[in-house]
């Protein structure tokens, strides 16, 4: 299969971006989503099904992996959960080996699964900054890694890495998190320079405030002070990190990579 993207870029078929709601089709595609099964990463799950794709979950549970595959597949979808912690190289490697092992492919990779740990300046710890940097940088990375031997094979690979708009705002106590989500954006942009001409797309999506369980273990105060902080003045649900995620992991972006896809009701634009 040819890895120059002007030779597929002319095999692609007129007829197939006829109709604009095609683009967004991930129909016979083989998706993993990290930390898939809850919040954000379960919401992207079940749009992604929905869009057509078969799609992995994983994240360190394996009674909530299971329970998102059953879910999946209840609503007639090809679906597999697959327990994985990020920190742990062996578990991410199998994370790959098992999507293949069943659907025989890997085309789109989201980097969801995160680690919100927080420590304050003056306070770190070598084994908190181990912690959050395994989870939030190099699982991902290695996950990217493992993957691309069946990303290079794909004619459609994207890699969405899920970041946060605290990669570009103060974050007060949340330094080893917003750091690590920093460094995602500078791999994200790195990986999809290396990776263009193996028609491999990478972007990141940037959420803002998202009525999540991250954002409501702050307490209903911080909860509510992050739903003040952005313009349009409220959380975001899940579901609304959907349309950000398919767009970026479909054919609609298709001439999109190497790029932050901020989905945060103007909080980094307006602050």
């Amino acid at each position: 299969m040819s890895t120059d993207p002007a030779e597929r870029a002319e095999r692609a078929d007129p007829a197939e971006t006829a109709d604009p709601s095609a683009l967004f089709r991930l129909d016979g595609r083989v998706a993993v989503v990290t930390g898939g099964t809850r919040g954000i990463g379960r919401a992207l799950a079940l749009g992604f099904a929905a869009a057509g794709a078969r799609v992995v979950v994983a994240s360190r549970k394996a009674d909530a992996c299971a329970a998102v595959e059953a879910e999946l597949t209840t609503l007639g979808h090809e679906a597999l959960g697959v327990p994985c912690h990020l920190g742990d190289p062996d578990a991410v490697a199998g994370l790959v080996a098992a999507t293949v092992e069943r659907f025989g492919a890997l085309d789109v990779l989201v980097n969801n699964g995160a680690n919100a740990l927080a420590e304050p300046a003056g306070g770190y710890t070598e084994a908190g900054f181990d912690k959050s940097f395994d989870v939030n940088v190099k699982g991902p990375l290695f996950l990217v890694q493992h993957a691309l031997p069946h990303l290079r094979e794909s004619d459609g690979a994207s890699i969405v890495n899920v970041v946060s708009a605290g990669a570009f705002l103060f974050s007060g106590g949340l330094s080893l998190y917003a750091a690590g989500k920093a460094a995602m954006v500078a791999f994200t942009r790195s990986l999809a320079a290396e990776l263009a001409p193996q028609g491999i797309r990478v972007n990141a999506l940037a959420p803002g405030g998202v009525d999540t369980d991250m954002v409501r273990n702050t307490g209903p105060e911080g909860a509510e002070s992050i739903a003040r902080a952005c313009l349009m003045r409220r959380l975001a649900t899940p579901d609304e990190m959907v349309g950000p995620a398919l767009f970026l992991a479909s054919p609609a972006s298709s001439f999109v990579t190497g790029t932050v896809l901020h989905a945060d009701g103007g909080l980094v634009g307006g602050a």
